[in-house]
């Protein structure tokens, strides 16, 4: 049986992720440094799963990507108990556009040294099947509406930096030993909501960045108003318009871009995941209204720092290679982010 190392697997994207592997039958390990999430996360996972299945396939592990050691230990141990780790889905990392603007040194350290590590250790081991997190963010904001594999790529911000140098790195890898290494690295766009069945959703410990859990913290009541940055962008509404995607969608991604690597020869790709639709934050803000029957008061603030006007994805590529297709639309994204939060936080 697959054995798959999934690293900040109790993260937004990643817990999702690990879900939907784990429903499928495979085993999977978590290695999380739980800086921002927590083991919370995965109480409610055997409302779908068997306990004996979870038992058997699922481990968790507290620590961080840049320890060696300890990244060397989850090879060893899993490779001594004849359950080789067979391939890494790799979401570990820092995230926040804002703070690494603030504090560049830190994300370069987590996000570039953190990666190099895990994959020397991986080569150590013979694994060389690694999907990685990557993001919109890698590309130039001025290349127009749609977004493609081959646009210009321009961070504008030291988190997008991060995201592209690990991308680089990872088709270095794949060059150097190109009847070996099969990676692909899927640029996201804007994951929201929550899980269908409401196991599990978005709920960071820390830094509040995405804005689904500001607009819950809203509709909550936790917070009195929801701050737009800019109501002078080039879009019909002057709000700043993004690709918004379903996370289960997202996640199912993963899947299928693993199924790919484990039925193809050794290959480097990136690949677009976004649904090709623009929303802007107007009119999510609306659609969220309108879904869910509560309202969303709002105010405008200045543009911020490292901003961008409409960023939304060109998915041909993906949908072509993996055989994907984004299934859920802007309405399910409300129901199933407040379904969520509403059963779980309030």
């Amino acid at each position: 049986m697959e054995n798959i190392l999934i690293t900040g697997g109790a993260g937004y994207v990643g817990s999702h992720i690990t879900l939907n592997i784990l429903k499928r039958g495979l085993k999977v390990i978590v290695l999380d440094s739980f800086v921002n999430s927590s083991k919370d996360v995965f109480n409610n996972f055997c409302k779908v799963i068997d306990k004996k299945i979870l038992k058997r396939n699922f481990k968790i592990i507290t620590g961080d990507i840049r320890d060696r050691k300890l990244l060397n230990d989850i090879f060893e141990d899993n490779a001594k108990r004849e359950c080789a780790i067979s391939s890494v889905i790799h979401c570990a990392g820092l995230k926040s556009v804002q703070t690494s603007i603030i504090n560049p040194k830190e994300y370069w350290d987590v996000n570039v040294l953190g990666t190099m590590n895990l994959v020397d250790i991986m080569e150590s081991y013979s694994c060389k099947k690694i999907i990685f997190s990557s993001s919109a963010t890698v590309y130039d904001p001025s290349e127009g509406d749609l977004l493609h594999e081959n646009s210009r790529i321009s961070p504008i911000n030291p988190y997008g930096s991060t995201k592209f140098v690990v991308e680089k790195f990872l088709e270095d890898i794949h060059k150097s030993s190109k009847n070996e290494w099969k990676c692909i690295n899927l640029r996201y766009f804007n994951p929201i909501g929550a899980d269908p069945e409401g196991i599990i959703g978005e709920s960071p410990l820390k830094e509040k960045n995405n804005i689904f859990p500001l607009i819950m913290d809203v509709a909550s009541k936790k917070l009195e108003k929801f701050t737009i940055f800019g109501n002078d962008w080039d879009s019909s509404d002057g709000t700043c318009v993004r690709d918004y995607i379903h996370i289960d969608d997202l996640a199912e991604s993963h899947i299928r871009a693993l199924e790919y690597l484990n039925n193809n020869t050794p290959v480097f790709m990136n690949l677009n995941v976004g649904t090709g639709e623009g929303t802007s934050v107007l009119e999510l803000i609306k659609k969220f209204e309108e879904t869910n029957q509560i309202s969303i008061p709002f105010i405008y603030g200045e543009r911020r720092k490292g901003d961008f006007g409409t960023v939304v994805a060109d998915n041909r590529l993906a949908k072509k290679v993996l055989a994907w297709i984004p299934k859920k639309d802007l309405k399910d994204m409300c129901k199933d982010g407040w379904n969520w939060f509403s059963n779980t936080i309030i």
